[in-house]
């Protein structure tokens, strides 16, 4: 199996770096995993919503040129739909089972994701409506994936 994460911005925290690689070397027991950031754009203060669908549009062409025809790919947002652990397991299982060997999450900026984005991805997920720095939203994301081949596998991992 191989996972690619797509992200906008660069992770600056070192206990999110610490993490991202952790569960990188964790997850590299199941699969292949890949993480490519593209450049975030800067936001300013009191931005136009045109300004910030601009803004959206650059960060999601520079997503897009990174995905390939072979992946399946899910974009996180909001209106996504919710899963919790073990039907996450079984849907990504599932998407195995289709002939997806690849999959690539897609994480937005500040802003979220630009509609062509949206409309690439094969569907969309919701980890929360609640809202996280980007840095987090990777370390949850790939603790999930951890779990999820964890589960798909039968071995223990605490609940």
């Amino acid at each position: 199996m191989q996972y690619t994460i797509l992200c906008v911005g660069k992770l600056k925290e070192k206990f999110f770096t610490d993490a991202v690689k952790e569960y990188g070397k964790r997850l590299s027991r199941y699969g292949k995993i890949e993480i490519i950031e593209v450049a975030d754009e800067k936001t300013p203060e009191g931005a136009s919503e045109a300004l910030e669908e601009q803004i959206k549009k650059r960060e999601g062409e520079r997503l897009l040129k990174h995905i390939r025809d072979t992946m399946y790919v899910i974009a996180l947002d909001l209106k996504g739909k919710e899963y919790d652990s073990v039907a996450f397991a079984g849907h990504l299982a599932d998407k195995m089972v289709q002939g997806n060997s690849h999959i690539a999450f897609i994480i937005g900026g500040s802003l979220g994701l630009h509609s062509t984005v949206l409309e690439r991805a094969e569907e969309t997920v919701c980890f929360s409506k609640m809202t996280f720095p980007h840095g987090l939203m990777r370390v949850i994301l790939m603790e999930q994936l951890y779990r999820a081949c964890r589960i798909q596998k039968g071995e223990p991992y605490h609940k």
